[in-house]
């Protein structure tokens, strides 16, 4: 029998949506109860739901009193991204230690394109899991909205914004960016440069303060040209070190954003005759694996990686048991960590 011009099958959350005149996210809000919803939508989609004979996952799960006990761990990043960098690795190993002491899933879910942010947010929709942790996300990301919008618990791994209204762990990424210039300075470095992450992410941006706010209060002064943006990435460090040294071969350190990308620009000062730390100093972030085996050892602001994917796990399990005890917003403290390359 077709419904609604549908050839056979269930129907779907979209469907619901598009017969009532409301978004995917207030039909979700009908369904699990939320009292965040106008009488005039909610007959709308009770209209809709009996026309249309859908059946939503999360009803049939509410009469039988159980979650799912799943919860997603999100990286928006590629399969040779999330291998290749340490920081990634780290986070899944704080949150799956967490959740596995919660005898909780872990759903590990890359999101690569539009198309598969589009699936997951259906999957989503279709109340699958029981909450959500969201690693790097981009200020023009829509899936937080989505989540909120769906009334699933989610805590993001740091913030999009100073004003984020979501739960967050963050690490202090200002002070990352203003220890590492201090400790040049003090060093006897004048012309510190920086390799920033990308600016569209909340914690590179600070990590650009920290640095200026570094060199204001060791009396240098700030010069454009010595900042270059990358990506996170070894090649994006490469690239930018490039630039940098094309731009200003006078410069003496580096404070590059994170590990990796301090490694390419360590490869690319050495393909450049540039000896560190005799000639260029060079600091990193995240004193992961890449700066304890980087020749020489590579001095780093270190984040504590795998204790924010914990909290954030721990958090987020309150947030689903309705028991919050610790703050929704943290933001956890860095160290510099002193070795040969500064």
């Amino acid at each position: 029998m077709a419904v609604n011009g549908r050839q056979g099958g269930r129907p779907t959350l979209e469907e619901v949506a598009a017969r009532a005149g409301v978004g995917r996210g207030t039909v979700s809000r009908v369904i699990n109860g939320s009292p965040r919803v106008s009488d005039r939508a909610k007959a709308a989609v009770s209209r809709a739901v009996a026309e249309l004979g859908y059946v939503p996952n999360r009803a049939a799960r509410a009469l039988a009193g159980a979650r799912t006990d799943a919860v997603a761990l999100v990286i928006p990043e590629t399969e040779a991204r999330l291998f290749a960098e340490p920081y990634f690795l780290d986070i899944i190993r704080g949150v799956s230690a967490e959740l596995a002491d919660a005898d909780k899933q872990l759903l590990l879910t890359l999101i690569r394109s539009s198309q598969e942010r589009q699936r997951f947010e259906q999957y989503l929709a279709a109340q699958r899991v029981d909450g959500v942790l969201l690693v790097s996300v981009h200020a023009d990301d829509p899936l937080p909205e989505v989540v909120r919008g769906l009334d699933i618990p989610a805590v993001l791994n740091g913030r999009r914004s100073e004003a984020e209204p979501v739960a967050y762990v963050d690490s202090d990424n200002v002070g990352a960016g203003r220890s590492a210039v201090a400790h040049l300075a003090e060093g006897g470095r004048r012309r510190i440069a920086t390799i920033t992450g990308p600016l569209d992410m909340y914690g590179a941006r600070c990590r650009l303060d920290g640095y200026r706010q570094g060199l204001a209060a060791a009396g240098l002064t700030a010069d454009e040209r010595l900042v270059a943006a990358a990506d996170f990435t070894e090649e994006g460090g490469r690239r930018a070190m490039r630039e940098l040294l094309g731009r200003c071969p006078d410069l003496d350190a580096v404070f590059a954003a994170s590990d990796v990308m301090a490694a390419g620009a360590r490869m690319e000062l050495r393909e450049a005759g540039r000896r560190v730390p005799d000639d260029v100093a060079l600091v990193g972030v995240d004193d992961s694996a890449v700066a304890r085996h980087m020749d020489p050892p590579l001095t780093s602001v270190r984040q504590p990686i795998e204790e924010m994917g914990r909290v954030m796990a721990r958090v987020l399990l309150q947030e689903i048991a309705g028991t919050a005890t610790e703050p929704r917003q943290l933001v956890l403290p860095t160290r510099l960590v002193v070795r040969d390359s500064a």
